[in-house]
């Protein structure tokens, strides 16, 4: 059987098995520290087939700063950790679909590569500005020789954890430290998105430039979709100037999937229909039978149209007209009116040049025709809408949370917006430097208006709150706990002003904090082990773990979506857990009897999941091993089946 990893995957081996695919000839196999066989890329041999000839170019266009090399290994080198549950500090945990995540978003965006890989539609961060007094965490060096360690370590707590640091302006790596910290975490969100999935960035003139150009990198220069700017109506001074905005970089996974701006269901009254002209020439169009002219009750009909300001043209049961039939009613229309309409009549869906879905058509008070058309699509301006002074967003989550927390959210309907513009029922949207969730905020009111079914997941390092701010004072410890309650309180709040439309509107979230791996060490370098430490081999998992810890560690390793529905249950005492009915069972007992346990693998592999894990310890012997294999062969051949 095979084993679980337990460890956030490797993108640099993915890497090369693709470059395996396309140039087999240049890779190659070598033997590192252990002995075991990897394969490697000789880079020489492949620029030889890339161009034919080995050129260096001694000068060319690059972007880079000090660490840019480190930065990308970083984001390439996998981690032994994992996502922890926490059921007690989440809402609606066996029903939402959406996500809190708490710890440092590089990790967090790391442990989702495979769950989430190619499934986010939309992201939207926020991230530190750089402005000479934000606090991040990165440390400056990630491949530290034995006389930078000790140094090294200065940057680590007590669990080994990284610890913020400022990042002044007197640094001398100031603008390095902060590109270095954004690559590697750009690098990983353009795995998660979707094919046709876009990132919205804020962020202001102290690194705009920087900014762009590693999004021109990560992303490319064609995906990039447009610098939105909004004005804060709130001045700040930056050097002789006042300066009223900040800048949203917008950019797409891939610009040639992206056809139109979704503005929802917005209804454009009394659309023109295009005039007839030499290129749209006039011809007659008759009414089809079964149609019927509605106007409002009382009207008198004077001539051919009557004299109501409005009577719509409606597809339905036949009836006489001043006489005539309905279909002996005929109308001068231009071309493309004459198709509009006869495509309407046979019950088509009818949209103009612009994507515009027409909804009817009907005269008005002058005998002309027009339609009411369905906005679909929009081409909003660089310059966005005023939302409302920075002031007027802060008093409004003073107002929903009851204390002043954060001095310049941004505004929810602004990130509704963009929310709008890319998505739709069931997308998911990531923001991973949440702050006050107020993208999480706006996901919820967006499905309250239009009744959207979009998921949130929110990414923020619990960091703590200043000891004399309101904040502490109001018993937030630290971000995560205000992000959290915002979530809360703006979840009811819309619902209690939308009773009718949002019964089943998710205002829930699933917390999971990140962790060091559920496994003991010596689950991974059990030749490292000495004598002395043989007792600490009698199991493989951390006393401290659960059965949820490890299912949720093996949803991570197998790639599966962390918001489905799962249900526990019990076989003759032994207990065992089907995710998303027979994604994954899995059966984390220890010691079980051979005859139980023979009964447990039959049950399990009756119901023919896609995937079952088990616990080492669950098996007595090699021979129960085999037993399960040969279960799962007759019950359940394509079954993948794995032990942690």
């Amino acid at each position: 059987m095979e084993k679980m990893k337990m460890e956030s995957v490797d993108l640099i081996s993915k890497n090369v098995e693709k470059i395996a695919e396309l140039f087999p000839e240049c890779v190659t196999e070598s033997a590192d520290n252990d002995g075991n066989l990897r394969l490697l890329v000789n880079f020489d041999k492949l620029r030889q087939v890339l161009s034919g000839d080995v050129v260096e170019e001694p000068e060319r266009y690059d972007f880079t700063w000090v660490g840019k090399r480190a930065a990308l290994a970083e984001a390439h080198t996998p981690i032994r950790k994992t996502l922890r549950p926490c059921p007690e500090e989440s809402r609606d945990w066996d029903a939402t679909q959406n996500l809190y995540i708490e710890g440092d978003n590089l990790d967090v965006l790391k442990l989702l590569q495979e769950s989430y890989l190619g499934k986010v539609k939309m992201i939207y961060i926020d991230p530190p500005y750089n402005t000479g007094s934000d606090s991040f965490v990165y440390p400056d060096n990630y491949r530290a020789d034995d006389d930078e360690y000790e140094a090294q370590g200065k940057m680590r707590d007590e669990c080994g954890n990284k610890k913020f640091r400022e990042n002044n302006e007197t640094n001398p790596r100031f603008h390095s430290d902060w590109c270095s910290m954004i690559y590697s975490r750009l690098i990983l969100a353009r795995n998660l998105l979707t094919p046709d999935g876009v990132i919205f960035i804020s962020i202001d003139d102290n690194e705009v430039s920087n900014m762009k150009q590693i999004c021109s990198e990560v992303f490319g220069d064609r995906n990039e979709l447009g610098t939105l700017i909004w004005n804060k109506q709130h001045s700040q001074q930056q050097g002789i100037f006042k300066r009223y905005h900040e800048s949203v970089l917008v950019y797409a996974k891939e610009s040639s999937n992206i056809h139109n701006i979704s503005c929802g269901t917005g209804i454009i009254e009394a659309g023109a229909l295009k005039k007839i002209s030499r290129s749209n020439p006039e011809r007659e169009f008759t009414f089809p039978a079964g149609t019927r002219f509605d106007a409002p009750d009382g009207t008198k009909f004077v001539g051919t149209f009557g004299d109501a300001e409005r009577v719509t043209v409606v597809r339905g049961a036949m009836e006489a007209f001043q006489g005539k039939l309905l279909h002996e009613v005929t109308l001068s229309a231009g071309w493309t009116q004459k198709n509009q309409m006869s495509a309407f009549f046979r019950g088509d869906e009818v949209f103009d040049s612009k994507g515009q879905r027409v909804k009817e058509f009907f005269f008005n008070s002058t005998g002309k025709i027009k339609c009411t058309k369905e906005r679909s699509s929009i081409t909003p301006p660089s310059l966005l809408p005023l939302y409302g002074m920075v002031s007027e967003q802060s008093e409004k989550l003073k107002q929903l949370l009851g204390v002043s927390v954060f001095s310049s959210p941004k505004p929810v309907n602004m990130i509704r917006d963009f929310v709008l513009w890319f998505t739709k029922d069931d997308d998911i949207v990531l923001d991973f430097f949440s702050g006050s969730a107020t993208t999480a905020h706006s996901v919820m009111q967006l499905n309250a208006e239009d009744g959207g079914n979009r998921h949130f997941i929110m990414v923020q390092l619990p960091e703590k709150c200043d000891t004399e701010s309101e904040s502490t004072n109001a018993g937030y410890s630290n971000i995560c706990e205000i992000g959290k309650e915002r979530i809360r309180r703006a979840g009811d709040k819309i619902k209690a002003e939308n009773a009718l439309t949002t019964k089943d509107l998710d205002i829930g979230f699933r917390v999971l904090k990140v962790d060091s791996t559920n496994m003991n060490d010596v689950y991974y370098g059990a030749s490292e082990v000495s004598q002395d430490l043989i007792k600490s081999t009698e199991s493989n998992v951390k006393d401290d773990r659960t059965d949820l810890d490890l299912l949720f560690g093996c949803l991570l390793d197998w790639g599966l979506p962390l918001s489905c529905p799962y249900k526990s249950e019990e076989i003759d005492g032994v207990t065992i857990h089907d995710y998303n009915d027979g994604d994954l069972i899995a059966c984390f007992a220890e010691n079980v009897p051979k005859k139980v346990f023979e009964k447990v693998v039959e049950t399990i592999a009756k119901r023919k999941p896609i995937r079952a894990v088990f616990r080492d310890s669950c098996f007595a012997d090699d021979a129960v091993k085999i037993n399960v294999t040969e279960l799962f062969k007759r019950y359940s051949p394509d079954a993948r089946i794995k032990t942690i």
